[in-house]
């Protein structure tokens, strides 16, 4: 039996048990049946958990389950942790059990010879690939003068393509890649920006308090 019939099967013994007890009406029994129904398509149209294309884990960069160990290896390797969000975002959508058709995985999309030469013993470990992709970004940044724009075309394209355009190579791929990231590290920031630290906000003697 498939998840989606366990559950309205479940469904309807709980819609019998509750109709017995309570009197429950035919109309809220039809609700209920309309909710499980809805349940099971939604269920169908998922599809497995391992193919699911963008992220439940925290979409929005900043305040996801990520958020702790991106702002570690942001600071560990000297990166902006905002740049290092957009580039999970654009490389994964916050999927850590993301795999390219070119063979990159996890998180930050690293082909599995250029995550274990980062010290990557699984690409689909979160925080494994979080600390390889902040280093490898680290990288890139040193081997161009600290520029964000080729430091990006280069964990997209290789170094090597970059060195040899001279900037970011004319590829449309690798020119929306570095377009999106920086966009998406400049609206984590304005989110950064127009949101109160929450632990200042919760700080003790922070709060005035009435005496009655």
């Amino acid at each position: 039996m498939s998840i989606a019939a366990a559950v309205a099967r479940v469904g309807e013994i709980e819609q019998m048990l509750t109709a017995a007890t309570t009197g429950q009406q035919p109309a809220q029994q039809a609700s209920a049946t309309s909710f499980n129904q809805q349940l099971q398509q939604a269920q169908a149209a998922g599809g497995s958990l391992t193919s699911a294309p963008a992220a439940p884990f925290g979409a929005s960069g900043g305040d996801g389950p990520f958020k702790a160990a991106i702002d570690a290896a942001a600071q560990k390797y000297g990166v902006d942790p905002a740049l290092l969000r957009g580039l999970i975002k654009q490389e994964s959508g916050f999927n850590p059990n993301a795999h390219s058709g070119a063979g990159a995985v996890g998180l930050c999309q690293l082909m599995p010879g250029t995550a274990a030469s980062l010290g990557c013993t699984n690409p689909t470990d979160p925080a494994q690939s979080i600390d390889a992709g902040a280093k490898y970004l680290r990288q890139q940044l040193d081997a161009f003068g600290g520029d964000a724009r080729k430091a990006l075309a280069a964990y997209n394209a290789g170094p090597g393509a970059v060195k040899r355009y001279g900037g970011v190579p004319p590829y449309g791929e690798t020119q929306n890649y570095v377009r999106t990231v920086l966009a998406n590290a400049d609206e984590y920031r304005r989110q950064s920006q127009s949101s109160p630290p929450a632990a200042a906000a919760a700080a003790p003697g922070s709060l005035s308090y009435p005496t009655s």
